[in-house]
């Protein structure tokens, strides 16, 4: 017991880091293989605590469902609340439905809407995101917290720096978001210049599933379907 309890010494540490480099490539060879045949997929964030009978649960499914109707699969993080209404709508269009989970101790567990063949499993938050953004073509953002807004901010950030290339990042709820969006506007470019003008551009916020189908149909009438980098 009083071994186990023991703290770990510097050279032990370093050592452990060493070896988590090979579960780290493991991951992202896994997931690159899987990922690359999946083919064009729009991710769908949202809060995990979301319930079935809020009004943006069922607007998530008619979300996925029409974008899968359209030709995209559905990304979504593979746990409860936005993430289970992304993979039901896609699952209930008959479309390709992912799920990228992560092995947390609260809130996250597989939904059933998952195709069995696409469910991934990360230990990784920063693997995981990697898969959302080299095959996503497209984010759209329903209400959530934290790790929604972690999503949404690390997109914006790499499609601002070219990083990555540009595609669609939609955010549904106007009720939800446009305070962001206003403070954003008015703090970080208006008052602080901490932005560019044209960054804005890289955002829409819609309220209905049409809104969100006419953006990528229309981004990618312009632009071919491919991973991002």
């Amino acid at each position: 017991m009083r071994k186990e309890q023991r703290h770990k010494g510097w050279n032990e540490i370093k050592t452990n880091d060493s070896w988590a480099i090979f579960k780290i490539m493991g991951e992202f060879v896994n997931g690159f293989e899987k990922m690359s045949k999946i083919g064009p997929c729009v991710s769908i964030f949202g809060s995990a605590r979301t319930k079935i009978d809020d009004k943006y649960y069922q607007l998530a499914v008619d979300v996925a469902q029409k974008i899968v109707e359209h030709g995209y699969g559905v990304i979504t993080g593979g746990g409860p609340g936005i993430m289970e209404a992304g993979n039901k709508g896609a699952h209930l269009g008959g479309g390709t439905s992912v799920g990228l989970n992560i092995d947390l101790p609260f809130e996250q567990h597989d939904n059933p809407y998952i195709d069995s063949d696409k469910s991934l499993d990360f230990d990784y938050f920063f693997v995981r995101k990697v898969m959302f953004v080299k095959y996503s073509q497209g984010f759209v953002v329903m209400p959530g917290g934290f790790g929604t807004l972690d999503e949404l901010f690390e997109a914006i950030t790499l499609i601002q720096t070219k990083k990555i290339a540009v595609f669609p990042i939609i955010l549904v709820g106007t009720e939800f978001w446009g305070g962001l969006i206003d403070w954003v506007k008015s703090t970080l470019l208006d008052k602080f210049g901490n932005i560019s003008a044209g960054d804005m551009d890289l955002i829409h916020v819609v309220d209905t599933p049409e809104e969100v189908l006419h953006i990528l149909d229309k981004f990618y009438g312009e632009y071919n379907l491919s991973p991002n980098f």
